[in-house]
């Protein structure tokens, strides 16, 4: 693995290669950074070169101003863009795969910059509002933005977690993990602050430009969880998928399969992406 840095409008990305191959881009959910495709990278890196990156104003990808700012799906996407641009050689296609938040952002990139993605896999992506109990997800929403100012991230973590019904198991203790896991769980703790703050409402409230999708829905991959069927993150995805009549793909695990189910999901996701490339080869 190497790491490299690449400047973009308005901050510095901070990013880790492994393998070789066609570039896979992995987006973390909100709050998470490269670190956590950890469990599944070495697998993916078998047949790709495979990219993972830390979101602006997240972990080791530092704004220009280093007063937080909202965050907005469409700027993530133009960074993913760019740095697709900057790593994927003249004539090449690219693939994508985002989890949770960073599903959001695999919509909106290949809705906006469909030109050179082969493939994009957008996993269990929290647009609350595009289901029709919109306005009671928004507020939920908006209080468990309120406890995080009232109580901190955990009560709010908690909160939210139990509303969109999701359930994970335990981060584990940073002092029985190797260091470079116990140093990302630290980066996570950090970035909750950040994600409450400045990125949970435009996350969720993000509403995907089906009429783009549509053209593209032969590039796009609709995942969700078996664990997660009737689950709020479950129902995003196959809004999306029934509205871009498009089938939705079931996943091994839950909303955290990267993390809880890593053989699984990395087996799974392989498959769905080399399918492609041996499509696309005949």
């Amino acid at each position: 693995m190497r790491t490299e840095t690449f400047a973009v409008p308005g901050a510095t990305l901070y990013y880790e290669v492994r393998g070789s191959g066609p570039v896979l881009l992995l987006l973390p959910g909100s709050g998470g950074d490269a670190g956590i495709f950890d469990p599944i990278a070495d697998t993916l890196a078998q047949h790709f070169t495979v990219v993972a990156a830390d979101p602006r104003g997240y972990s080791r990808s530092v704004l220009d101003d280093p007063e937080p700012v909202d965050q907005r799906v469409e700027v993530f996407s133009d960074d993913a863009h760019r740095l697709l641009e900057h790593l994927t050689p003249a004539g090449e296609y690219a693939y994508v795969a985002g989890i949770s938040g960073g599903a959001v952002v695999a919509l909106d990139l290949l809705a906006r910059h469909p030109e050179r993605l082969r493939l994009v896999l957008a996993h269990e992506p929290p647009c609350f509002a595009i289901l029709p109990d919109a306005d009671a997800h928004r507020a939920m929403v908006e209080e468990v933005v309120e406890l995080f100012y009232e109580q901190g991230p955990a009560a709010a973590g908690g909160r939210f977690m139990q509303a969109v019904g999701v359930t994970s198991k335990p981060l584990p203790d940073p002092a029985e993990v190797p260091s470079r896991t116990a140093e990302m769980l630290g980066r996570l703790m950090a970035n909750t602050q950040v994600m409450f703050a400045h990125e949970l409402r435009q996350i969720t409230a993000y509403r995907p430009d089906t009429t783009a999708l549509a053209a593209v829905r032969d590039r796009l991959v609709l995942a969700a969880g078996r664990e997660t069927r009737g689950q709020l993150p479950y129902r995003t995805a196959e809004t999306i998928a029934s509205q871009l009549q498009h089938p939705l793909v079931e996943f091994p695990g839950g909303h955290s399969g990267v993390r809880e189910t890593p053989t699984e999901f990395a087996r799974t996701l392989l498959e769905t992406l080399t399918a492609s490339v041996t499509a696309t080869d005949r």
